[in-house]
């Protein structure tokens, strides 16, 4: 069911539509839905379209809510749970009217100025896809390196970009439509990398806003979002998917090897984190057997490029050795396990959120 106007023709169009994906988020919606009330934008250059994926915390009402109190800035969807947030953003594609498309986590908010001053930057810079800084709240990690400095320009590697592959960016539409791109609604995890990767490659320019802070990026309490819940096959299943796409999308050469690095220094050493060790033998056998496919296929160059304490993991998951690998995560003081997550999800579940750049 969708509620709230569609995207109509004529020059009252919004300079950006901003999608949020929502999949039981309270109470943390709130500030996230509040924070786009607050842009100084103005409500007739703004569409918020809240997808909300089969919420059952109380979210739904929280979305009517603010479409109640705020009619004609909220374009609000409900659908059953699709188990991740690529059919989600992908619905609220559909519906994007703006020029720019913006996706903003329902864990997460803005700064008042953000939209304004990303748009301002885009349209003077005429920036195909802009980051904006972001920093974290709790225990999240977000990347540094690429938010050093406000730049017009940035490239595809030797700025910071293959380290912030979230979606949280502002997209010229007419890019991601003249292309198709779309996210991949199989990958559970992940998701939004290959979409994020084809329109940087595609893009004329990317740009950085880094001059202040304007995403706040929040870590849940419950370590509840869906890729801190994935479980380790999910990961690594979605995890040769970034390497597959990576490969569709550059040519062999320094710049594929740089977001191979990424995904090798991330997604996979994450899979040996501190409950790898409680896994089930058959599941820890699994997932070496997995991560070594993965490192045979795409580690030539690139793995002996990576710190010397990742390396040594992945070397040990390349040999399958399971003994030495739990000795080696219980003797790394950097993989302490925390304590059990309250909620419903089990702690071997949790995906670390580490994300270093």
């Amino acid at each position: 069911m969708t509620t709230g106007p569609g995207p109509g023709p004529g020059p009252d169009r919004p300079d950006v539509s901003v999608v949020v994906p929502v999949h039981n988020t309270m109470p943390y919606l709130t500030r996230c839905l509040s924070s786009l009330v607050e842009q100084t934008l103005g409500r007739r250059r703004t569409q918020v379209i809240v997808v909300d994926d089969g919420s059952t915390d109380g979210s739904t009402e929280e979305i009517e809510r603010f479409a109640a109190q705020h009619p004609g800035l909220f374009t609000t969807v409900r659908q059953p749970n699709s188990g991740g947030p690529a059919a989600p953003c992908n619905r609220g594609l559909e519906l994007a009217a703006g020029r720019y498309v913006f996706f903003l986590g329902a864990d997460d908010h803005l700064a008042p100025v953000a939209l304004e001053r990303m748009v301002t930057m885009a349209d003077n810079c005429r920036s195909d896809v802009l980051l904006c800084k972001m920093v974290p709240i709790g225990e999240r990690t977000v990347p540094t390196g690429v938010f050093s400095r406000t730049a017009p320009v940035i490239r595809l590697v030797g700025d910071g970009l293959p380290w912030a592959l979230s979606n949280t960016k502002l997209f010229r539409r007419s890019l991601i439509e003249e292309h198709g791109i779309r996210y991949d609604e199989s990958m559970p995890a992940f998701s939004d990398q290959p979409f994020v990767l084809e329109a940087c490659v595609r893009a004329a320019r990317i740009s950085v806003l880094a001059d202040e802070p304007y995403y706040f990026a929040v870590r849940r309490t419950d370590s509840s979002n869906i890729t801190f819940r994935a479980g380790p096959a999910t990961r690594l299943s979605c995890a040769e998917r970034l390497f597959e796409a990576t490969c569709r999308f550059l040519a062999p050469g320094p710049l594929r090897d740089a977001f191979h690095k990424r995904h090798f220094h991330v997604e996979l050493f994450q899979l040996f984190g501190a409950d790898f060790a409680a896994l089930p033998p058959q599941e820890r056998e699994a997932v070496c057997t997995g991560a070594a496919r993965l490192i045979g296929a795409y580690g030539d160059g690139v793995l002996e490029r990576i710190d010397p304490r990742r390396r040594r993991t992945l070397e040990l998951a390349w040999r399958g050795d399971v003994a030495a690998l739990c000795a080696e995560i219980a003797a790394d003081p950097a993989r302490t396990p925390r304590p059990p997550t309250v909620g419903r999800f089990p702690a071997v579940r949790r995906l670390m959120a580490a994300m270093l750049d």
